[in-house]
């Protein structure tokens, strides 16, 4: 992390208390290739202890690192899809230091010349574009793990883990919020996600932040940063930075300086805590590691890496605003993930109103999805039968309160289950008839203007006080006697419609 440097942004930092937040971000990003960065141990979560640990993961004498392919070719197609340069030549290095879960001693990682160099990270926060540059992405291999829960007193040491390719991501310290934090992670999980290079599980540690804190008046010099190790949420990621920003504060406000250091966040107690004194680089004695040749990568093989690879987050967001008149940011939501981006364009597909279907995919659908905590894939409304939703919306057949009723028969139908009696189709269906399951529920709208009128004149015959009230210019009491009319016609009288003859009769 280049603390040193003083990000250029343009946009004004929200303060804390009178202090501007400074936050980077160390991601180790897990690669997904099947054996370790250098043997050919396997990478598959969930073995018992030490059962995947070969010789060379153990470091017996005699044996030597080979480099994976694979690692390289996934830490290229990260590279392109930040828009970085790779490194035709970089060199692997020893980084040293003594812990129970390494058994060579040192780390095989890159310091001086890492093999990605630069790029940036763009998304949106709050309806605005940010950006946040990075300084490096480089190749290492991860440690073993220290197990201290399960014995009594004592600590198990599992090696499964050691030599895990990882591309560790590096940013410079451009972040001025934990929300902002937060908001660039979801976008780095989405982007090595996406390009296929890691699968993103944060609870098995395929994808862990630290995040450097710091915090300073502003205008002033850089702060003393305290670095939160291995966040394994989103959630206590901005838990741990708030935590830590306010903390931090209160020591600078009561005459403390603050010491850099290592610190670990507890879910429970919703606290950071000082786990060692920060190393610099200098504490780790780098050196090029003799065992490894430099990492040569020829310009033709990052040509046709980038030929194979998908259509880019970006590129997508892009093609969507301008295919189907969208906002950047609705387009950026779309593009979440490469499932949610098919679901929306096989609904426009199914003849849905692009920028309906994008509002009803990034609402209602996003809102029971979270609720539920399940992905799109798993999603019970098939993009045929939204499609179709949005149609008879559209055409006045509901209003959007029936169109909500419609969603949520349809979401508590499930993704196997067919109202086979609404359609008159074999038990195999996969699509509902929504046009048969509005009449079966009598969610259609009332546009018959005598049903209309019926129960206009019995509202304003039972609500005589708010009738005066609009009289007298409030014209809340206005509001008050449509959803009267609303609640009288449960809710499928047309909103417009009752609002445009009520205000008729009142003259």
């Amino acid at each position: 992390m280049t603390s040193e440097t003083v990000p250029t942004t343009t946009r004004a930092a929200a303060l804390v208390r009178g202090y501007e937040v400074v936050i980077g971000f160390e991601t180790h990003t897990q690669l997904s290739t099947r054996s370790k960065i250098f043997s050919r141990a396997s990478t598959a979560f969930g073995a018992e202890p030490n059962t995947q640990a070969c010789a060379v993961d153990l470091a017996l004498p005699g044996t030597l690192p080979v480099m994976n392919r694979g690692a390289v070719e996934r830490a290229i197609r990260f590279g392109l899809a930040i828009g970085a340069q790779i490194a035709p030549r970089s060199v692997f290095a020893r980084k040293n230091y003594f812990y129970p879960d390494l058994p060579k001693g040192y780390q095989i990682s890159q310091f001086e010349i890492p093999v990605v160099q630069g790029g940036q990270v763009e998304f949106f926060l709050d309806g605005e574009k940010r950006s946040v540059r990075l300084v490096r992405a480089h190749l290492e291999e991860d440690a073993g793990k220290s197990l201290h829960e399960e014995f009594a007193g004592q600590t198990g040491i599992d090696l499964n883990r050691a030599g895990t390719p990882l591309l560790e991501i590096v940013t410079e310290p451009d972040m001025r919020s934990s929300a902002e934090a937060v908001a660039y992670a979801k976008e780095l999980h989405k982007i090595v996600t996406w390009i296929g290079i890691c699968d993103g599980n944060m609870q098995e540690g395929s994808f862990r932040c630290d995040a450097n804190v710091s915090v300073r008046k502003p205008g002033a010099p850089l702060g003393t940063r305290r670095e939160i190790k291995n966040l394994n949420s989103f959630k206590f990621m901005q838990q741990a930075i708030d935590y830590e920003v306010r903390w931090q504060i209160e020591q600078i406000e009561d005459g403390h300086a603050i010491q850099q250091a290592t610190v670990l966040f507890n879910p429970d107690t919703g606290e950071t805590r000082a786990m060692r004194t920060k190393e610099d680089a200098a504490d780790y004695r780098y050196f090029p590691d003799p065992d490894l040749p430099p990492l040569v990568i020829d310009g033709n093989w990052v040509q046709e890496i980038g030929a194979r690879m998908p259509e880019l987050p970006r590129a997508m967001s892009a093609r969507f605003a301008r295919g189907y008149s969208l906002s950047e940011s609705e387009a950026t939501q779309l593009t979440q993930s490469p499932t949610f981006a098919a679901y929306f364009e096989a609904t426009v597909a199914a003849g849905a109103n692009p920028k309906l279907a994008s509002n009803w995919l990034s609402g209602e659908i996003s809102r029971k999805l979270n609720a539920q905590e399940i992905e799109i894939g798993a999603c019970p409304i098939k993009p045929a039968e939204l499609a179709d939703v949005i149609l008879h919306l559209t055409t006045g057949t509901i209003n959007s309160g029936g169109a909500k009723q419609l969603l949520e028969l349809l979401w508590q139908r499930g993704p196997a289950d067919v109202v086979v009696q609404l359609t008159g189709a074999s038990a195999t269906a996969e699509v509902v008839s929504v046009g048969a399951l509005i009449e079966s529920a009598g969610l259609r709208q009332i546009d018959d203007s005598g049903a209309l009128e019926k129960i206009i004149d019995e509202v304003l015959t039972a609500n005589p006080k708010s009738v005066d009230e609009f009289r007298q210019g409030k014209e809340k009491a206005f509001n008050a006697l449509v959803g009267q009319i609303m609640k009288a016609s449960r809710g499928k009288a047309n909103p417009q419609e009752a609002g445009a003859m009520l205000r008729a009769r009142l003259g």
